[in-house]
């Protein structure tokens, strides 16, 4: 029964690993795809938000939005190296 639980969360942790990693990326792909459009300024990408929207604006969202997925990502990392500290005790005990 505890090999069995053992291996679960094992897997759980490199499972959750791999994910934090393929979201750090997106978040590190969407940084640069920010900064090229937020230096070039196309009018196209305003006009695809729709009227009203200002470069200001869409800074500030964007802004937001990676700073929001910059804390969700630190949160995982917290429990995925708990849960990892955790997989690595149950390794030792049996």
């Amino acid at each position: 029964m505890k090999d069995t639980f053992e291996t679960r969360i094992r897997s759980a942790a490199i499972a959750g690993w791999w994910s934090l990693l393929i979201a750090a990326l997106f978040l590190s792909l969407v940084w640069v795809w920010y900064l090229y459009l937020a230096t070039a300024q196309p009018a196209w990408m305003l006009q695809l938000l729709g009227p009203g929207v200002t470069w200001p604006m869409l800074r500030y969202i964007v802004f937001l939005g990676v700073s929001v997925l910059k804390m969700f990502l630190w949160v995982a990392a917290f429990v995925l190296t708990w849960l990892s500290l955790w997989a690595h005790q149950l390794g030792k005990r049996s």
